[in-house]
């Protein structure tokens, strides 16, 4: 049997709808203060604790595409309820633009997915990571677009269950 598709999960816009009006917390978000290293002063982050379960019950092995790396499994996946999940390490790329257009985060992720089907879930894809994502990666993939002002929809998840279970 081969392995399940991966499910590359990015943790601000999908699961954080940062761009959300700042002075009205989504329906169903709870708020945390996350102290990480590279910022001076806690962040204000809103998580759906119904995502994780969400999430778990989707037919993917998930891993974090997200600039927390390891940080969210510490700040992220106890408020969704999710186990600590491997992460893609982006290195010295970690958030360096690239003037061709392909998203930093992108090369990173057909490494680490060698081959296997994936989702990327995330509110920064171009029709450059399409491109280079169907040139570059011999799998089926999708890159699914979240509203950063909504964070995952139920019809979000719908999308991920129909395309896991659609032949490759």
């Amino acid at each position: 049997m081969p392995p399940r598709p991966l499910l590359f999960l990015d943790v601000d816009g999908p699961l954080n709808p940062y761009a959300a009006k700042p002075e009205r917390r989504p329906e169903g978000y709870t708020t945390i203060r996350a102290t990480v290293p590279s910022h001076s002063r806690p962040l204000r982050v809103w998580l759906n604790p119904t995502h994780g379960p969400s999430l778990l019950a989707l037919p993917y092995d998930l891993v974090w595409a997200t600039t927390w790396m390891a940080q969210a499994n510490t700040w992220i996946a106890p408020t969704l309820g999710l186990p600590p999940l491997p992460y893609v390490d982006f290195g010295p790329d970690l958030l360096n633009l690239r003037p061709d257009e392909l998203h930093w985060k992108t090369p990173h992720l057909l490494t680490y997915a060698a081959g296997r089907p994936f989702v990327w879930v995330d509110d920064e894809q171009s029709p450059a990571d399409t491109e280079y994502v169907r040139a570059h990666h011999p799998a089926p993939a999708l890159l699914h677009h979240v509203n950063p002002r909504l964070g995952l929809k139920e019809g979000d998840f719908e999308v991920l269950e129909e395309w896991a279970s659609t032949p490759a």
